[in-house]
C-alpha cells in the first residue's frame, strides 16, 4: 500500500519494517528486529542475502565508546546506516573519546554513495544483493574455510559444519570485502577469496586468496578491495544529491589488473528510470603503452541523465 502511494506521486521512498520475507525483496524496505548482539546483526545481514532480502545491523545503545564506534562502522557498510537508540538516547557524540571516529565513518558512508547507489541499481535490474554472504562470491570456497580448524569436532559432524560457516565477513557490492571488529577485538582473521586483495585505505596488497590476520584501531573497520576494483566516491555532503545536481567524482582504482565498473546515474528521486531515463557510465582502468594505469569514463547517452561533474582519478597504492 505504501509503495503504491509513493508511486502514484512518482516519488521514491526507502524505509524500515519489523518483519518481511523473501517476497518483500521487491519493495524498497529494509528489515530490522530486536537482536541485541552485534555479531548476530552481521549473521542476519549475511543470511538475508540468500533470499535477496535487505537487513540492517542497526546501532543500539552501547556501554563503551569502543562498542559504539564498532557498531557505527558496521551500519555504515550495510543497507541502511541507522541509529536506533530511542530508549537510551545515545547519540553519535555521546562518547566524546570516539566522536571523531564516528564522524569519519559517517562521512565515508556519504563519500561511497555513488558506489552503493550503483550496487542498489544492480539489485533492482539484475537481482544481485548489494550486501551478501561470502559463499556467493566467486573464488570463495571450501579451500579457504577448511583452514579454520577445530580438533574437537570428530564426534559431531554438524558442529564441524557450523564451525566452518563464515558469518563475520561479507561483500559490500562488487569489489568491497568488509570484515567488522567487535567489542574487545583489535585483530581478527579474514578469509580472502581467490586472487589478490588490497587494503581499502592504503591500496597496499593485503593477501592473495589466503587466510590473513589483520589489526585495526578504532578509527577503521577492515575493508579490502578485489584486484582491479574501481570505487567511485563523491565529496561528503549532509544529504543525498538532488535531481539535476552535478556531483564531482573521485574514482579510486586498486591493484594491477585492468578493471571495469558500470556506474549508474538517474535523477535519484522519481520512477522515471522505468521509462528508460537512466545511464550506465562505463568506467575502465587499463595500462597505457608504458604500462601506467589510465582511467576513462564514457559519456552519458543523449537525452539521458548526466549528473557527473568533475572527475579525478586516484590510483591507490602508487
Amino acid at each position: 500500500m505504501t509503495t503504491d502511494l509513493y508511486r502514484q506521486q512518482n516519488r521514491r521512498t526507502y524505509g524500515l519494517v519489523r518483519a518481511s520475507n523473501a517476497g518483500g525483496s521487491s519493495f524498497p524496505y529494509v528489515i530490522y528486529n530486536d537482536y541485541y548482539s552485534h555479531e548476530d546483526f552481521i549473521t542476519a545481514l549475511i543470511n538475508s542475502s540468500f533470499s535477496g532480502v535487505l537487513w540492517t545491523p542497526e546501532v543500539r545503545g552501547s556501554k563503551t565508546g569502543e562498542e559504539w564506534v564498532r557498531r557505527m562502522q558496521t551500519v555504515c557498510f550495510s543497507p541502511m546506516a541507522m541509529i536506533n537508540a530511542w530508549s537510551d538516547g545515545t547519540k553519535p557524540w555521546s562518547f566524546p573519546e570516539v566522536e571523531k571516529e564516528v564522524k569519519a565513518i559517517t562521512l565515508l558512508r556519504m563519500q561511497l554513495m555513488p558506489y552503493f547507489y550503483t550496487e542498489f541499481a544492480k539489485y533492482h535490474f539484475e537481482g544481485t544483493p548489494p550486501f551478501r554472504a561470502m559463499n556467493l562470491e566467486h573464488g570463495f570456497g571450501s579451500k579457504q574455510s577448511a583452514e579454520l580448524k577445530n580438533d574437537n569436532l570428530s564426534d559431531n559432524p554438524y558442529l564441524e559444519a557450523v564451525s566452518k560457516e563464515v558469518k563475520d565477513q561479507y561483500m559490500a557490492g562488487e569489489f568491497l570485502l568488509v570484515a567488522p571488529l567487535f567489542k574487545g577485538q583489535n585483530e581478527r582473521t579474514v578469509i580472502l577469496p581467490k586472487g589478490k586483495w588490497f587494503d581499502f585505505y592504503t591500496g597496499k596488497l593485503a593477501g592473495d586468496g589466503e587466510v590473513i590476520k589483520v589489526t585495526a584501531g578504532l578509527d577503521k573497520i577492515p575493508v579490502f578491495v578485489r584486484d582491479g576494483g574501481i570505487v567511485p566516491m563523491m565529496p561528503a555532503m549532509m544529504h543525498a544529491p538532488v535531481a539535476g545536481q552535478k556531483v564531482d567524482l573521485e574514482i579510486r582504482y586498486y591493484g594491477t589488473s585492468s578493471g571495469i565498473f558500470d556506474l549508474y546515474d538517474d535523477d535519484g528521486e522519481t520512477f522515471d528510470y522505468d521509462k528508460g531515463l537512466f545511464s550506465w557510465r562505463k568506467i575502465t582502468v587499463s595500462p597505457d603503452k608504458k604500462g601506467k594505469m589510465q582511467g576513462a569514463i564514457s559519456n552519458a547517452e543523449k537525452g539521458k541523465p548526466d549528473n557527473i561533474g568533475k572527475v579525478t582519478w586516484k590510483m591507490m597504492g602508487d
